[in-house]
């Protein structure tokens, strides 16, 4: 399938979830997190649930992450550039939802793409071959571009992987692992 029509069919799906159904998945997902190799780090950047769009609920990871006392970063997003900048997540750290309803920091201190040892990752749909679709802005490309090559990319989704998205561009950033409620996959 193509992105657009993935987009189509998954944005129809998440609609046909419950906030009970979007909670319980987000749990799952926490807890299959908790499996993988990537508890060594120091710096985890996480995005906050857009909950218009029925995103992952990601305030599960956000508690693993506290609880391991980890450097947690979130991003504002600059419409104009198509760029995000990433702000280190403090007990004092403003949050606000832009235009878009993404909650956002305020303001805070900022760290660098190059500190950045993980990345979670919203989508709509991912394959087998590690490619995603996100919303088609491509924030998250330009953003995983500029971080650095070992630096760990896991998708979060509700659902399994696509056989294959037929229009994967060469500037598409592939993950290290996606992760939904009932499996783990690793595309190393």
């Amino acid at each position: 399938m193509t992105k657009t029509e993935l987009r189509k069919k998954y944005k129809t799906l998440r609609e046909n979830l419950s906030l009970n159904d979007i909670d319980e998945l987000s749990i799952a997902i926490a807890n299959n997190l908790i499996n993988l190799p990537i508890w060594n780090y120091s710096f985890y950047h996480i995005f906050l649930a857009i909950e218009e769009q029925k995103e992952v609920q990601t305030d599960y990871i956000l508690s693993i992450l506290s609880g391991k006392d980890k450097n947690i970063l979130i991003s504002k997003s600059d419409f104009e550039t198509g760029t995000m900048t990433h702000f280190l997540l403090t007990d004092s750290t403003k949050i606000k939802k832009n235009h878009y309803n993404i909650p956002e920091p305020v303001d805070g201190i900022e760290i660098s793409n190059d500190k950045i040892d993980v990345v979670f990752i919203p989508l709509l749909a991912f394959d087998k071959q590690g490619n995603r679709v996100g919303y088609g802005k491509g924030f998250y490309d330009r953003f995983l571009a500029n971080c650095k090559p070992e630096t760990i990319k896991i998708g979060v989704s509700f659902f399994e992987a696509e056989e294959k998205i037929t229009d994967v561009f060469e500037s598409d950033i592939r993950l290290d692992y996606c992760v939904t409620p009932e499996i783990t996959y690793s595309f190393n």
